[in-house]
């Protein structure tokens, strides 16, 4: 498939782009090369290749989940700049 300066104009048109006549000839150049690389893609035979997601094969990178003591209240509130005996204190917001 090759592309013409009017089907550049075109997808420039339906882009909201305005080209000038010297873009219009530099990007018909670089649109026919990714078009000539898509065309060499599609001629490779990919029958039995089962698709995938990822090029590599990933794994979880996560530490696993385990349970252990939190934060006591007294440790939690004493990082605060105002708070009582149970919980934090803010100002108001509402009324």
């Amino acid at each position: 498939m090759s592309l013409s300066p009017t089907d550049v104009e075109r997808i420039a048109h339906l882009a909201r782009l305005q080209l000038s006549e010297a873009e219009l000839a530099s990007y018909s150049v670089q649109l026919q090369a990714i078009v000539t690389f898509v065309d060499q893609l599609q001629a490779v035979d990919t029958a039995g290749i089962e698709p995938m997601v990822h090029a590599i094969e990933l794994s979880n990178v996560l530490a696993a989940d385990e349970v252990r003591e939190g934060l006591s209240r007294d440790l939690a509130l004493s990082n605060s700049p105002d708070h009582d005996d149970e919980c934090f204190r803010v100002p108001a917001v509402l009324g």
